[in-house]
């Protein structure tokens, strides 16, 4: 090769090598979930299921808007439906379905079937701890998911780190599959205390009919006297904490 050439090809890369990498390191790497409550007019079920499904199927199929809607039944939330899209990260918002009749179909289409909206949240997936590598392109194979939120207690933040990892390592230490994810809310929600989510994701009712293996598993892995550190730990992070049941729907979602 002339040495030229070469000197050339060298420098190239020295100079756009660099450049390349920051924009590499730019691209944001996380996964990102924006959902809210629905709260149906009962009279209107079947138009509501209607108009979502149509709206969904055109407008919210595949990529970073595809959306997904679930029945919640269970929990304070009972009788809403949650609307969710993503995984998606914050820039995704900026091209958000709008135009092509979008707007105006949500607001003539599904909004009359509709008491309120709530609860508008941005849930972004701890990555480091979650355990959701078996979810990927299985939207439907994990219809049941069971929502713990959790309310942090003023002051104990710091010890929020080492126990989820606690329950990081000890859920991908069970045997078998058992998808499990945290997720953190991106905004403030004044004292309503809905600070962080953790998920599990079953297949079926069935599962909670099984033997729990979590503590058996967290002695095996953590050692016989690290049970009552864990709960004490647990109590005093969190000032509150409830659970919710959401069941997949099929025929709303966009997927």
């Amino acid at each position: 090769m002339n040495k030229k050439v070469l000197s050339f090809l060298i420098l190239t890369f020295l100079v756009l090598g660099p450049i390349a990498t920051l924009h590499a390191q730019d691209e944001p790497a996380y996964a990102m979930w924006e959902s809210f409550y629905i709260t149906p007019d009962n009279t209107k079920l079947k138009a509501l299921g209607e108009a979502m499904s149509k709206h969904n199927k055109k407008y919210h199929k595949e990529g970073p808007h595809s959306a997904v809607v679930y029945n919640v039944v269970s929990g304070p939330n009972i009788g809403k439906i949650v609307w969710q899209m993503g995984p998606l990260n914050f820039k995704h918002l900026d091209g958000r379905p709008s135009a092509g009749g979008h707007d105006e179909d949500w607001r003539d289409n599904v909004m009359p079937n509709v008491k309120k909206l709530s609860s508008g949240e941005y849930w972004k997936q701890d990555d480091d701890v979650s355990n959701t590598a078996m979810l990927q392109g299985t939207v439907g194979s994990y219809p049941i998911l069971h929502i713990r939120f959790w309310e942090v207690a003023d002051g104990h933040g710091y010890q929020i780190d080492h126990l989820m990892d606690q329950i990081s390592k000890t859920v991908k230490d069970m045997d078998g599959e058992n998808p499990w994810g945290l997720y953190d809310n991106q905004f403030r929600q004044g004292n309503i205390g809905r600070h962080l989510a953790t998920v599990m994701f079953h297949k079926n009712w069935a599962d909670y009919d099984k033997e729990p293996k979590f503590k058996a598993s967290f002695l095996k892995l953590h050692g016989e006297d690290s049970w009552d550190p864990f709960v004490k730990g647990m109590t005093t992070a969190f000032s509150n904490s409830w659970d919710e049941i959401w069941e997949y729907n099929a025929n709303m979602s966009g997927q």
